[in-house]
């Protein structure tokens, strides 16, 4: 990696960029970092410009990218965040001192560990900026694993796909995740990765690319007959997540169907329901496998029409139809259009990070706010619907208990059964993502039963569980009091 292909990717992207301070940031760094290696042999400041050019890659502002060259300068060498400051600004400077103070979140016992994986909950909440450093000098470190022995190997994949991962994936940073778990994946099952590798890339790619091919040119015959402008191309699912699918469904390769899908970009939301109208009518629809992400984002933010249908050959056929802004998002996450340089809105931030902030004012404890965390906020997130329309988000595996607390204390507290999908199901029934769900009451029910703390799976729902029974058990001794 050299200063010249860092500036020149930036350009590509931004061609009003500041590339004068980013030369200046690299002499400063090349400087710093001069006779120092790393465990490959290369020259250290390699590494600070591989985790540059991976932040440009994301649409990183000005200030992430030159605190991604400067980010092992306070740590590694004899210059101070004040040096920084003093050369290239306050902002920077935060930035750098944000990713001096995460530090190095390595498996050095379990405790170490859980306060480590704080400083990065904490970071996340003070300026997301610095996660994306994070995840920049992760990418790069994982390229590099092959120069560390076997069991530091290991080790790195592991937190990586645990933590790093699906951190990326709550911020929609799609590029960096699918890459990280990949290159994760190779190293924590090298043979499934191989056989996988060998049936994806060598095996099937003909025959796909054929395929994509055909059903491209029909879409595009009627396509042709309006005045949308648009843009088609394939949308491959990466190793790691085939293999996911192919364990959780218990399926071999050849029965997980949508490895790809076609994407489908055009210019404005009116034109995405256009295509999907279009699609509709030259292939059969395939009953609930309609998603409508556009009216309902998920919780990271990502929008898109998802459908699939019964296409050509008679196979199902996924299509993914978005906006450019819409597909930018899905690469590089939200933060491709947050302004840095003011604070960012309570209606802005994800619901996700407005969980942590909530369990981190509660718990002072390093080891149950990190389990409360990874227990909650790292689980796939699903929406639901009530029998008005209004949309409710829950964590995955989250149950009509979860449900009815989150539309009103009331309908918890006096929920009996439920109804999903207008079929009758217990409070403890695990929800899938689309569910309509009704909460059956009984006005006559004095509360909740502490039974259901074992079934819910929101903070909000066991908190308003236990405050019942607290308030229950302080009612029983204010009646002993009295008398």
């Amino acid at each position: 990696m050299t200063i010249e292909r860092v500036i020149k990717k930036a350009q590509e992207i931004n061609p009003e960029i500041d590339t004068t301070i980013i030369k200046r940031a690299y002499e400063f760094a090349e400087k710093a970092h001069r006779g120092q290696t790393r465990k490959s042999g290369e020259p250290y400041i390699e590494h600070p410009l591989h985790t540059a050019f991976n932040l440009i890659q994301i649409r990183a502002d000005l200030s992430t990218i030159i605190a991604g060259i400067l980010h092992d300068v306070p740590e590694d060498t004899e210059y101070t965040i004040k040096d920084i400051k003093d050369k290239f600004g306050e902002d920077v400077a935060n930035l750098v001192e944000g990713i001096t103070k995460l530090g190095k979140i390595k498996y050095r016992g379990i405790e170490r560990y859980r306060e480590n994986l704080r400083k990065m909950f904490i970071a996340m909440v003070g300026d997301i900026r610095i996660v994306y450093i994070k995840f920049c000098d992760r990418l790069h470190n994982l390229r590099t694993l092959d120069a560390l022995p076997e069991n530091k190997q290991q080790r790195i994949a592991k937190e990586t796909i645990e933590i790093y991962a699906p951190i990326a994936g709550l911020l929609g940073i799609w590029r960096i995740k699918w890459q990280m778990e990949d290159i994760c994946f190779k190293y924590l099952h090298p043979k499934e990765y191989k056989q996988l590798e060998y049936k994806y890339e060598i095996e099937k790619k003909s025959e796909r690319n054929q395929f994509f091919q055909r059903t491209k040119n029909v879409l595009e015959e009627e396509l042709k007959k309006t005045n949308i402008q648009y843009e088609i191309n394939a949308r491959f699912k990466h190793l790691y997540s085939i293999w996911l699918k192919m364990q959780r469904k218990d399926r071999k390769f050849d029965e997980i169907y949508d490895v790809f899908a076609l994407r489908v970009i055009v210019k404005n939301i009116e034109d995405c329901y256009k295509i999907l109208g279009i699609i509709h009518t030259i292939w059969r629809p395939i009953p609930n496998r309609f998603k409508d992400y556009i009216a309902i984002p998920k919780p990271n933010g990502y929008r898109s029409l998802h459908t699939t249908i019964i296409g050509v050959d008679n196979k199902s056929t996924e299509f993914q139809i978005k906006t450019e802004e819409m597909h930018e998002e899905s690469l590089y996450g939200l933060q491709v259009h947050w302004n840095y340089k003011e604070e960012i809105g309570d209606k802005e931030k994800p619901g996700w990070i407005k969980e942590i902030l909530e369990i981190q004012k509660e718990n002072k404890e390093t080891k149950q706010l990190v389990q409360e965390i990874t227990s909650t906020i790292f689980q796939n997130r699903i929406f639901v619907l009530s029998p008005k329309g209004d949309v409710i988000e829950l964590p995955e595996r989250a149950t009509p208990i979860d449900f009815a607390y989150a539309i009103h204390t009331d309908i918890g507290n006096k929920a009996t059964q439920a109804l999903i999908n207008e079929k009758i199901a217990g409070l403890d029934t695990e929800l899938k993502n689309g569910d309509l769900v009704e909460i059956i009451i009984d006005k006559n029910r004095k509360g909740p039963n502490s039974q259901w703390l074992n079934s819910a799976k929101t903070k909000h729902a066991k908190e308003r569980i236990k405050q019942y029974s607290q308030n229950k058990a302080m009612d029983k001794i204010k009646k002993m009091f009295h008398k």
